[in-house]
Parts: structure tokens; sequence; C-alpha cells
């Protein structure tokens, strides 16, 4: 996939680089196969933003009409090919959060009881719980529940035939 995606994500690399700056990648440390930490990459979709004090603007005031395209195309997640070359990721399985991630004052992990059962295969650039809707920020301890629920069906009924559904979709 890499190599025939190749121009697509080279044309993405200067698109990004002009629209956006540099670097061209987001990378950040998460959660993979039981918890072991490595570092993902995207493409980088805000911008550094910055108030008159130096503090950066909040992420809705650092997206640019180019980053929201990205994101809503998932074309950001194309680099994660590279995790999974490398083992630390899987196409399908459950999306990786970042470490910490919250939702409203309180870490997302402690809502949900089950929540680290999410981490007993390794992360996917796609998963059920994203073809369920459920994708993108969560914003209350429901939307985790719900994430969590999904993530926790598909690391309990996985096999080869629902990867490549769930692809397909």
């Amino acid at each position: 996939a890499l190599v025939l995606l190749s121009p697509l994500l080279v044309v993405l690399a200067l698109a990004v680089r002009s629209k956006l700056g540099s670097p061209v990648l987001f990378r950040q440390v998460r959660p993979g196969k039981n918890g072991k930490p490595f570092e993902m990459v995207k493409f980088r979709t805000m911008t550094d933003a910055r108030d008159a004090a130096g503090r950066l603007l909040p992420d809705a005031d650092r997206l640019p009409p180019f980053g929201r395209f990205l994101r809503s195309s998932s074309l950001d997640e194309l680099p994660q090919l590279w995790n999974v070359l490398k083992g630390e990721m899987s196409l399908v399985g459950p999306r990786p959060h970042a470490i910490g991630m919250k939702t409203g004052a309180v870490e997302s992990a402690r809502l949900v009881a089950e929540y680290a059962h999410r981490h007993r295969i390794k992360p996917g650039m796609t998963g059920w719980a994203a073809i369920k809707g459920s994708r993108g920020p969560l914003h209350t301890a429901q939307d985790v529940r719900r994430r969590v629920r999904l993530d926790v069906e598909y690391v309990e009924r996985q096999s080869l035939w629902l990867d490549l559904w769930i692809m397909a979709v």
C-alpha cells in the first residue's frame, strides 16, 4: 500500500508543507498493544497560531480549511501505514487514543472499567467503532463508554472476514 500510495503521499506532503508549514508530519506517543507506547505519525492538520502572549490558540482556531479536509477525508491518517509496516499498528483495530486523553476534566480511561481491554490487540488505522460512527473527539462520558464498548466488541469478535468487511465500508 505504501508503494502504491507513494505518489499521493508525496503530493499530500507537499500540500501540507505549502499550506501549513513544517513539520509535515505530526508525531505523538500513543498506547499500542498491551499499552506499550509507540510514536504514531499523521499528516499535520493544524497551524501553530498563537495569541499575543505566545500561547497556542485553541484547536478549533488552529484548524484551517485544508486541515479540516484532510481530517474529514481521513487522508491525514495515511502516514500510519508506516506504523503498520513497523508492526506497531494494524490496518483494523481500536483507534489509539492520546495518552491521558480527557473527556471534560476527567481522563477518559477512568470513565470506563473496560478501557484497558481495547489494548489487548494492536491499534488500527480504522476500526469497528469508526465505522459505527464513533470517531473524532469524545465530549461526554457516554461517548467514551460507547467507543470502548464498540472497541471491546471488536476485540472479542476479531476475524479476517470482519477486518475485510470493515476496510470495505
